[in-house]
């Protein structure tokens, strides 16, 4: 799924990571979501100049995923994705969200996820990481009329 992100956000990634999985993925998953939300914390650095709102409505088969994203400072996670299956293959399909929790929370990012379909819980899931690649590429990309940042309050 962080393939996908990065492919289809155009961000460059390199992740090495090791934990304790012999136990379970709880925790490599939710530091991997810490560690990229600090990394693009520090990239955006005052985050002037960007556009600082992205959405995209990704679809995948049946599955269709909505995601939009504040880079407002203010970390809040909606997630509305109804994923019925526990599992896929070995991974607890639960830990997408701890995934997203961090990253949001790391980040100071506002970011919802709406389900408006779905049945497969590998679509569902592959269509949200996909959707938050471009929702997110879309609110880092440098816009030419953003003149310092975008508020009013001169701060974010």
């Amino acid at each position: 799924m962080l393939e996908l992100f990065t492919r289809h956000g155009f961000f460059d990634l390199t992740l090495q990571a090791t934990g304790d999985i012999e136990i379970d993925d709880h925790h490599t998953v939710e530091d991997v979501g810490l560690a990229l939300g600090e990394a693009f914390r520090a990239a955006l650095g005052d985050k002037r100049g960007i556009r600082r709102f992205g959405e995209a409505s990704v679809p995948l088969d049946e599955a269709l995923v909505n995601c939009v994203v504040d880079l407002s400072g203010r970390p809040f996670l909606a997630y509305n994705l109804s994923v019925q299956q526990e599992r896929i293959g070995t991974f607890a399909t639960e830990l997408v969200h701890d995934f997203f929790l961090a990253f949001s929370n790391q980040l100071g990012m506002n970011l919802h996820f709406n389900m408006a379909q779905g049945r497969n819980p590998h679509h569902i899931i592959e269509a949200a990481f996909k959707a938050f690649a471009r929702a997110l590429g879309s609110a880092v990309a440098h816009d030419p009329r953003v003149k310092g940042v975008l508020s009013t309050k001169g701060v974010l």
